[in-house]
Formats: C-alpha cells, structure tokens, sequence
C-alpha cells in the first residue's frame, strides 16, 4: 500500500465496519493483474460459513475456511446458474481471519489483502507461482 495507507491500531477485535473500511482501501490497491476480476465484484463480509456452506465444503471446523469466491455467472464450469444475479461474490469470514490474526500476530490488512488476492486470483485460475508474487507485493 502507499500513502493511502490506512493504520489500525486495535485492542478489541475489529468488527463488521473495520473490515469494511479495510477492504475498501484494500481494493483501491489489488494488484493490476486482478483489476479487471475486482469491477464488479461485490464482497461480503460475515462472522462464519452458514452450514450450508460448510456442508458443501464439507468442513470440519467453520474456521477452517477465510474466504470464498463465487462466481455470479456458473456453479461450476459448463453449469449455469438459474438466479437473476450475475455478479461475482466474494465472501471474507472475519471469525476465521481474526483467528489465523490473533496466532500469527500479523498486520491484519496484510493477512486480508493476501486472503483476497489468493482467493480472487484462484478463483480467475492464476498459477500459484503468480499469486505468491501477487501477495508480495504492495
């Protein structure tokens, strides 16, 4: 990031508005790479995977998963979906995100940025070689 940097310094938890505000600066400043996927995207935040969800992924433990990418157009390749929205998803779980924060003692934009680009970036089939750099970099 650069001098729209934005420092939060917390000694409670970031809620539901604080991570709102960090992925709005955090999506001024993607990579160029993934620009194009982050237009229309519209991201979400919740506290945990519904169980549905959870089924579908079939987890173990709802903090096994930080994000999930859903693509507005198709279910998976070839299968269309049957909705009237066709608008890209991403869907960033602040309980998990906060957890893998609180272990590894990182900057919790840096840990949202990386979950974002890995997940968006995976998602569009980049190579993981090409999202370590994307991660990288600011």
């Amino acid at each position: 990031m650069d001098a729209k940097q934005i420092i939060m310094n917390y000694t409670t938890p970031p809620g539901l508005n604080d991570f709102e505000t960090l992925v709005g600066a955090i999506l001024e400043s993607m990579p160029s790479e993934l620009s194009e996927y982050c237009g229309d995207i519209s991201i979400v935040i919740e506290d945990f995977p519904d169980e549905a969800t959870q089924a579908d992924m079939e987890l173990d433990d709802p903090y096994e998963l930080l994000a999930l990418y859903r693509s507005g157009k198709e279910l998976s390749p070839g299968v269309e979906k049957k909705t009237t929205s066709d608008e890209d998803q991403l869907i960033l779980f602040r309980r998990p995100i906060l957890d893998v924060w609180c272990e590894n003692c990182d900057d919790i934009t840096v840990l949202i940025r990386e979950v974002m680009v890995e997940e968006i970036a995976r998602a569009h089939d980049f190579p993981d070689e090409e999202i370590d750099n994307m991660m990288r970099r600011d």
